[in-house]
């Protein structure tokens, strides 16, 4: 199951960092052009935060199957000393989990504004920061391994 659950992870991922990278894209241009906020703009947006908010959700049940979880109970808080324990553990969904928080932040106050411009703005601004988060907690070596 847990291999399973790892392979979706992986896979998920690619699709999660392709459709919020066309989101961050998209909203950039059209804050650039300063071009009206569509329907087209709103589902790229809504289908970033969804496939971002399910790799979320596989990532948290893979967090809880993964066999290294023991090492909480059987080292308790040595495992801040072992890096790849603590990437694992602790930095990898904590990371991941802050920029689920500023994608769906972004998607709530985009929401709320009025202008078209300040609603490029807004997801511009808030999916930039979650996709740099993620791009930084990728672990790189296991993914192209």
């Amino acid at each position: 199951m847990y291999n399973t659950i790892l392979s979706l992870h992986s896979t998920v991922a690619y699709a999660a960092l392709g459709v919020l990278l066309i989101a961050v894209i998209n909203a950039f241009l059209g804050l650039a052009s300063k071009s009206f906020f569509k329907s087209k703009d709103r589902s790229i947006s809504l289908v970033a935060l969804l496939v971002c908010h399910s790799q979320l959700l596989i990532g948290l049940i893979l967090y809880f199957v993964t066999p290294k979880l023991e090492a909480w109970s059987t080292m308790g808080m040595k495992v801040m000393a072992d890096s790849a324990l603590r990437t694992v553990l602790v930095e990898h969904p904590f990371t991941n989990i802050l920029a689920l928080v500023f994608i769906t932040i972004g998607w709530s106050k985009h929401k709320k504004e009025e202008s078209n411009n300040g609603k490029f703005k807004k997801i511009a601004l808030f999916y930039a920061l979650g996709l740099l988060l993620l791009l930084f907690m990728i672990p790189y070596k296991q993914w192209l391994a």
